[in-house]
């Protein structure tokens, strides 16, 4: 049977179809076993270590009405298959750590696991995206054990500090909700100042956590 094209479907109508709810399913199920991989580590390391290095994790799938928007915005077929194909972050978790040392050892500890394969890597926390967004970026693939198979899905993680999240809240609500076309001059060039100076800060309070840490040794 050929498959039904998302695009004329209304959002009620997307809602019933089998096979949409088929598919927010199988990225809800990553979803969930992505964010309890990290919570089981978040676990492990407070009791080694008392203390957890991840504040908060979150979790979404896209909606519809968002699958279909970036598929044409790319100008390819907006059906199911094209989406599973084409768009990594269907399935998305952030994870947001206290400090910067903690994004680069919860994202070692989450490698470390066999069976999650790490597609494309990017760090926007060494290198920030030009608009000063800064987050660290794994595309993996990860298996999902359904009743009678397994599926492999792909999605999108982002570990990043509570800094670079509260930055990235405030910036997507400013600007990214925006009318492009009436910002204000010189908003996105405030706004890349403002990533920087919250970058500085939490540089700092790493800085003095660790000294903190030290004194208590000494």
């Amino acid at each position: 049977m050929a498959e039904e094209n998302i695009k004329n479907k209304s959002k009620s109508d997307l809602a019933k179809d089998p096979k949409f709810i088929a598919l927010k399913n199988l990225y809800e199920s990553a979803a969930k076993q992505l964010a309890l991989k990290f919570e089981v580590l978040n676990s492990e390391f407070n009791v080694l270590y008392a203390r957890s290095p991840i504040h908060h994790i979150e979790s979404r799938v896209k909606s519809a009405e968002s699958i279909e928007a970036k598929l044409s915005k790319k100008n390819l077929p907006v059906t199911i298959n094209s989406a599973r194909e084409n768009i990594n972050d269907i399935a998305s978790v952030r994870v947001v750590c206290n400090y910067i040392n903690d994004v680069y050892h919860v994202a070692e500890m989450f490698e470390r696991q066999k069976d999650v394969k790490i597609i494309k890597y990017q760090d926007y926390i060494k290198t920030p995206n030009y608009n000063g967004y800064r987050s660290l970026h794994l595309d993996i693939c990860v298996p999902v054990y359904l009743s009678n198979r397994t599926e492999y899905v792909n999605a999108e993680i982002q570990i990043r500090t509570i800094a670079m999240d509260f930055w990235a809240s405030l910036e997507h609500d400013i600007r990214y909700k925006a009318d492009k076309s009436k910002l204000p001059q010189g908003i996105n060039e405030e706004m890349f100042n403002c990533a920087d100076k919250i970058a500085e800060i939490d540089r700092q309070m790493q800085d003095m956590y660790k000294r903190i840490k030290e004194s208590e040794k000494d």
